[in-house]
């Protein structure tokens, strides 16, 4: 096999609750991959500190959370890894050769009333792996759901979308946002509605014949905010899934228009593809 697929999944972990829903739910994803967890803590170790030992607080917390991770998955491999530095840093270097980086959309830092963490936010930006951040809650039962348009990065996000579907025997819902246009220059929605409907089933067609068994749906919907359209989706998936940056006036950015307000608003766990 490939490191790509024998490398362990990693968690990021701190002292939030946040933190350790995410480590629950990644050591679930590694047990279902046959993947090993790591989980990362980024220490800051003050210079007086005696050089080799580990704050108190620092080792209660990442035994805590490995005693989370077996929990949720007996018999899984779960390792611990303690680093100096910051966890933007740490996490980012890791995400070249991890499969999948987990993390809490709120850190022990984080300030009150933001909607989504910094750490959360400039890793899912950048990563060079997939990234979850964890919210809401993410229901087993529920949907996989993949926000799609004919951007580069949101063919990958299909194709971690349906695998991940496929392996969990849910259904997979593909859904567009349309983008709405002036009636009087332009065709009318009815139109331009079955036009992108032939696009998305042209899209998913080859999924199909990959996985044969599993139920895609796909959704045009008519709304020219992609964010809007897919939250509104969200309340039964398990998971939705976007890629980093999509055909937007804002595609240039780190993280495209929509991913930020999906970190910042959905009601389930969010995967950032790359």
């Amino acid at each position: 096999m490939s490191e790509q697929t024998t490398a362990a999944v990693i968690a990021g972990v701190d002292a939030s609750e946040g933190s350790l829903r995410a480590v629950r739910w990644a050591a679930r994803e590694a047990a279902r991959r046959t993947t090993g967890l790591r989980l990362l803590h980024a220490c800051v170790v003050d210079p007086g500190d005696e050089a080799g030992f580990l704050p108190e607080h620092v080792t209660r917390r990442t035994r805590h959370a490995a005693k989370i991770a077996r929990t949720a998955a007996p018999g899984l491999e779960v390792e611990i890894d303690v680093r100096l530095g910051l966890a933007v840093d740490l996490l980012l270097a890791e995400s070249v050769t991890a499969p999948l980086l987990v993390l809490g959309s709120h850190g022990l830092g984080g300030l009150r009333g933001v909607l989504v963490g910094s750490v959360a936010l400039r890793v899912a930006a950048a990563a060079k792996c997939p990234v979850v951040v964890f919210r809401g809650h993410a229901d087993p039962r529920g949907p996989v759901v993949v926000g799609v348009d004919s951007s580069p990065a949101s063919a990958e996000a299909l194709h971690f979308a349906a695998d991940g579907a496929a392996a969990r025997g849910v259904p997979l819902v593909v859904a567009h946002a349309a983008r709405q246009r002036a009636p009087s220059i332009e065709p009318s929605f009815a139109d331009q509605q079955a036009e992108d409907r032939r696009k998305v089933e042209e899209l998913v067609a080859g999924w199909s014949r990959k996985h044969p068994r599993l139920e895609i749906t796909t959704r045009v919907v008519d709304d020219g905010d992609p964010s809007r359209a897919l939250i509104g989706i969200t309340p039964a998936a398990q998971l939705i899934v976007v890629g980093s940056r999509g055909r937007g006036p804002l595609a240039g950015a780190l993280l495209g228009s929509t991913g930020n307000d999906l970190l910042a608003h959905a009601t389930c766990p969010v995967a950032v593809v790359h």
